[in-house]
């Protein structure tokens, strides 16, 4: 994408985060992948850049943060507020300001011809204006903010009407990115404020009768095959910030059968109010007749949860959904990949243990509501009613409001579990605790009256129970911090890789107690490059590519040490390269990319584009010698043959510190598996997923045979034993890096007493993972 101020939606895809942020590029994805999004366009990051720049801020920023304790509340606050009256005081440049103005007045026709190109819905558009209702919606670019932010820290402005309002709305949003909530988070992280920049999407209205979040896995047990879904009438404000108790259902996310229903009261909305041609949200309060009714039909739960799964599907990993229903009409606002997933493995080992049910018989049960985020805390109770009083809480508190607010967050941090009477699990609190990894309840009713006063309370975040005192003894205790910490601690003769993408979570994940990464997937970071390596070739900027993957491959080596990091070489398929910039001139149209030009075949061809990753890779092992290489989709001997003579002709052979994996994906490899190990591999990696359906013949993800797809049939796991004994003959060593042994135990059991060397799974799984194999190889299983 050309550095613009303005971008239409159907002009970005998910690799435009740097320009117009997480939101915007998801937004503009999810529209072109034919989801019903409201229609509207991003003023991009660089427009934020430009009118810095123009009204030279730049100085008069470094001077009002220069010296702020992010600590001290009070210094906080009159320096974000000194922030904000600077940028809302100067001028939107005359260039930004006409570009925003002139895409705003074509808003509707606009849609019409979108929507109708696409065949979606135009049922928005039903209303013939040129100066349309309209949401402004901050949107964070990656390359700002590489950690996982907090949710809510930028602001968003409703029922925007009219160009002069909507600029003054975008310059609002670009302020937001001084809130004190903001600012604290930045200097805690060590960002530079001056560096960080911000998109601003514009975004049709959805006048929502009912609205809500929905969660492709349950966001607190991480349960893979249910979705999670909240609802609420009125604007969806209300129930990210845990200002009302949603309804909760949960769908089975294979049968799309309805679960679970708990039907919550609410007792006030947030709606628009017109008076002439003024525009306000004001809150709407329900009787307890109509409070209590259920917020979407189960016709509609069962289309939002449809959403939900298809977008998973496209976007491969779990996903954090916002939507809403007008008229009827299903619409997604938001979708954003969970952050909080790695947690599911403590949270898991908390909520199975029998000691979580062996409370005291002298505990008081005081509150029993909903788990929001797992584990089990003890601390005094502070209640707070609102941020001011933040410094109430002390580090080991726990902290007690009607519901948090992003202005909370600094007291989130110093406390070791929350409690709030308002909200669900998709709420401001819920979401944060899960991030900070300390026990959360939602939804408990009368808990600042209750909690306040005392001196000792436990709160247990996996099962929604809040007890007077200590709830449990300390031999209790110490069996529940052994069971949710021990896969910290235990070591395992076969090894528990993980497989990663995003740079941006190694250094946590490599925290853990992890042996290495055993699938480290490049087409994350070919996506972030953004251009097609022959594109970048034909344009002499080998040394840029090559560089940029460089630098985001140290991302993972670096803080793994001397542990292992295994890269896969790029695996895109045809169709995907082609989203990239010069995509459609050097990719061939094929009717089945999955079986198509890919893996190792790919590189042969393309020695050019094959001899920049390798460079890359050399580059980087000057400084770390942990970084290993492994070939995809590998069909016939030869390829490794020829693969391992284009290493040696690029200056990377193999040896004792650079080892050479493969991946047995295609049955090819797994029937001929002795003739490719004589080639001179290393190691093999198995990709389940891939083997399974070539296997069976079957499309996983097509849902009128998918129930053939199993990786325990006897096909499958003829072919994983043939690969494992095979391995052990010739003294290489033998992983899989699928999801099936996280999956199915006994499938685990199996290969581990084959003789598996290492297991590589998400990071979600890695700690279940270690204690089931730490079983199986005791004989318990």
């Amino acid at each position: 994408m050309k550095q613009k101020h303005v971008v239409w939606f159907e002009d970005i895809t998910k690799r435009d985060i740097p320009t117009v942020g997480g939101k915007g590029a998801n937004l503009g994805e999810m529209l072109n992948a034919k989801f019903p999004v409201p229609y509207g366009f991003v003023v991009t990051a660089q427009s934020y850049f430009d009118f810095i720049r123009e009204q030279k801020l730049e100085l008069p920023m470094r001077q009002i943060l220069r010296n702020v304790d992010h600590e001290n509340a009070k210094m906080l606050e009159e320096a974000g507020a000194k922030m904000r009256v600077l940028i809302l005081k100067a001028k939107m440049p005359a260039s930004i300001d006409k570009e925003i103005r002139a895409t705003y007045s074509g808003l509707m026709s606009r849609q019409q011809k979108v929507f109708k190109s696409l065949g979606l819905s135009t049922g928005q558009a039903k209303e013939k204006t040129s100066a349309p209702l309209v949401a402004v919606r901050s949107s964070a670019t990656a390359e700002d903010l590489p950690d996982a932010s907090f949710a809510g820290q930028q602001e968003t402005y409703l029922n925007i009407q009219g160009a002069d309002a909507l600029v003054k709305a975008v310059q609002a949003c670009w302020a937001s990115l001084f809130t004190d909530r903001a600012i604290y988070y930045r200097q805690q992280k060590g960002f530079d404020h001056t560096r960080v920049g911000l998109a601003a999407v514009v975004q049709l209205m959805v006048q929502s009768d009912s609205s809500g979040v929905a969660f492709s896995i349950d966001p607190v047990t991480n349960d893979r095959d249910k979705i999670t879904i909240e609802a609420i009438f009125g604007l969806g404000e209300y129930i990210v910030q845990g200002a009302v108790t949603p309804d909760h259902y949960e769908v089975d996310k294979k049968k799309l059968q309805i679960e679970v229903k708990q039907v919550k009261r609410q007792e006030l909305a947030l709606v628009r109010q017109q008076k002439g041609s003024k525009v306000t949200n004001v809150d709407k309060k329900f009787s307890i007749k109509e409070g209590s009714i259920q917020k979407i039909t189960d016709e509609q739960i069962v289309s939002v949860a449809t959403l939900v799964r298809n977008i998973e599907k496209h976007y491969k990993v779990p996903q954090d959904i916002e939507w809403a229903v007008e008229a009827g009409q299903v619409y997604i606002v938001q979708s954003r990949p969970i952050t909080t997933v790695d947690n599911s493995l403590l949270g898991k080992a908390t909520i199975d243990h029998p000691a979580l049910s062996l409370v005291g018989p002298e505990s008081e049960l005081l509150l029993r509501c909903d788990p929001a985020s797992p584990g089990v805390a003890i601390g005094t109770p502070r209640v707070l009613s609102s941020p001011k009083e933040n410094d109430k809480v002390k580090p080991g508190d726990i902290l007690v409001a009607a519901y948090t607010s992003p202005d909370y967050v600094p007291a989130m941090k110093r406390a070791v579990a929350i409690v709030t009477e308002m909200g669900g699990r998709t709420s401001h609190a819920a979401i944060v605790s899960r991030e900070l990894g300390i026990p959360a309840i939602v939804g408990a009713a009368g808990a600042t009256r209750l909690l306040k006063g005392l001196k000792t309370i436990t709160v247990n975040g996996s099962r929604g129970e809040v007890f007077k005192g200590e709830a449990y003894d300390a031999k209790q205790m110490k069996t529940l911090q052994s069971a949710t910490l021990k896969a910290a601690k235990i070591k395992t003769k076969t090894k528990i890789y993980v497989n990663l993408a995003q740079p941006e979570s190694a250094d946590r994940v490599a925290k853990m107690n992890v042996d290495g990464i055993g699938l480290l997937r490049a087409e994350f970071i070919v996506a972030h490059i953004g251009i097609h390596p022959k594109l970048a070739i034909h344009q002499g900027k080998q040394k840029h590519y090559i560089r940029e993957l460089a630098k985001k491959l140290i991302m993972f080596v670096k803080p793994f040490g001397d542990r292992p990091v295994v890269y896969r070489a790029t695996d895109f398929r045809t169709n995907e390269y082609r989203h990239l910039e010069g995509g459609e001139t050097y990719e061939p149209h094929e009717e089945n990319p999955m079986i198509g030009y890919r893996g190792a075949s790919r590189y042969i061809k393309d020695e050019d584009v094959f001899a920049m990753e390798i460079e890359a890779i050399k580059q980087v092992r000057k400084q770390y010698k942990n970084l290993h290489l492994m070939i995809p989709f590998v069909r016939i001997p030869e390829e490794i043959r020829q693969i391992r003579q284009l290493l040696r002709d690029n200056s990377l052979a193999q040896s004792k510190e650079f080892k050479l994996w493969m991946m047995v994906e295609v049955p090819s490899s797994a029937i001929m598996v002795e003739e490719f190990i004589k080639e001179g591999i290393d190691g093999i990696s198995i990709g389940t997923n891939d083997l399974t359906m070539l296997l069976l013949g079957v499309d996983r993800d097509n849902q009128e045979i998918a129930y053939i797809y199993d990786e325990r049939r006897s096909v499958v796991l003829w072919a994983l034993k043939r690969v494992i004994d095979a391995g052990k003959k010739h003294g290489i060593t033998v992983s899989i890096c699928g999801q099936a042994p996280s999956d199915h135990p006994e499938l685990a059991a199996k290969l581990v007493k084959w003789g598996i060397t290492s297991l590589s799974v998400t990071p979600d799984m890695l700690d279940k993972t270690r204690l089931m194999v730490s079983e199986i190889e005791k004989g318990k299983k």
